[in-house]
């Protein structure tokens, strides 16, 4: 199986891209250890903000350490609930996650579970978790997109734009190829590729693009919750636009409707509308960290 990656309009062919390497005979995949390495980038991150908005940043790694698993089990069970027909057959299966089927939107939502709990352990306002935790979250999702990459997948339609990328047919599912791209079908040095959007790619872009507006935020915002509310949205727009191109939806049984395409509407609209409307209420919620006016800095409360 040919191992190359390329995109032809940017003159790039990357012609060994494994999906693993060996340590010791042991076979470590590229997809877990860039999950692994957008875990700890997240981490550090979301330390970071707690540190420099008053907070204490011990609070968050613990948050941390228990978000890490509770997301990744929500990420694959989310992933599982909404590809039964791949597993029912082989319960064994769901267990294996080294060829992927880790859903970011179950590893949000696992993260916003383990934010509930600490709310209540730690007394820390859950505006003010978010606010912190969403930027290492949005970080971890910029990183851990690449993990698409080594594996082939997460991939949109045929497209011949400057971003185009091109995959050997035997290297992706036969689901997710459709009639379109094989029509377009390429055969270079032997090798036939199909050529698609690189939606992982456009996803890390346009989540790099809402870090830097949340960073921006943290230190403007106008109540807490705010920042986090603009993660949601945020997010939630480019995932509407770019999950309409991919080729391997989950689907709402029965109806067959997007999942993931649907969820991130309504996170666009929710968020907009409490924005608009605390925004109005023009004041820090009760029992939350108000802004020291004398340094501009935010003080958590502990």
């Amino acid at each position: 199986m040919s191992e190359a990656i390329r995109f032809p309009h940017l003159g790039i062919c990357l012609e060994h891209v494994g999906k693993s390497f060996s340590v010791f005979g042991i076979e470590i995949a590229y997809y877990g250890v860039t999950i692994a390495v957008a875990m700890m980038a997240g981490i550090f991150l979301a330390l970071y903000v707690a540190k420099k908005t008053g907070q204490n940043p011990d609070d968050y790694f613990d948050m941390a350490i228990v978000g890490i698993v509770i997301s990744v089990i929500c990420a694959r069970l989310y992933y599982v609930i909404f590809s039964w027909e791949e597993y029912k057959d082989d319960l064994l299966s769901i267990l294996n996650t080294r060829e992927g089927g880790l859903a970011i939107y179950g590893g949000v939502i696992g993260a916003m579970l383990t934010m509930l709990y600490f709310k209540r352990k730690k007394k820390i306002p859950f505006g003010l978790l978010g606010d912190t935790a969403c930027c290492g979250i949005i970080l971890g999702q910029i990183i851990g997109r690449w993990g698409n990459f080594f594996n082939r997948e997460a991939f949109g339609g045929y497209t011949d734009n400057l971003l185009a990328m091109q995959l050997p047919l035997d290297a992706v599912r036969s689901g997710e190829v459709t009639a379109q791209m094989m029509e377009h079908l390429q055969i270079i040095d032997g090798v036939k590729f199909i050529q698609v959007h690189p939606t992982f790619l456009y996803e890390s872009l346009w989540n790099a693009g809402v870090l830097i507006f949340l960073l921006y935020k943290i230190n403007h915002r106008k109540f807490n919750g705010e920042v986090f509310l603009c993660y949601l949205g945020g997010y939630g727009l480019g995932r509407v636009w770019i999950e309409g191109l991919r080729t391997d939806q989950l689907l709402l049984p029965v109806v067959h409707w997007p999942v993931s395409q649907l969820l991130a509407g309504v996170m666009v609209v929710v968020s907009i509308l409490l924005i608009v409307l605390l925004r109005k209420k023009g004041d820090t919620p009760k029992g939350e960290n108000r802004r020291n006016e004398s340094d501009g800095k935010l003080k958590g409360t502990h």
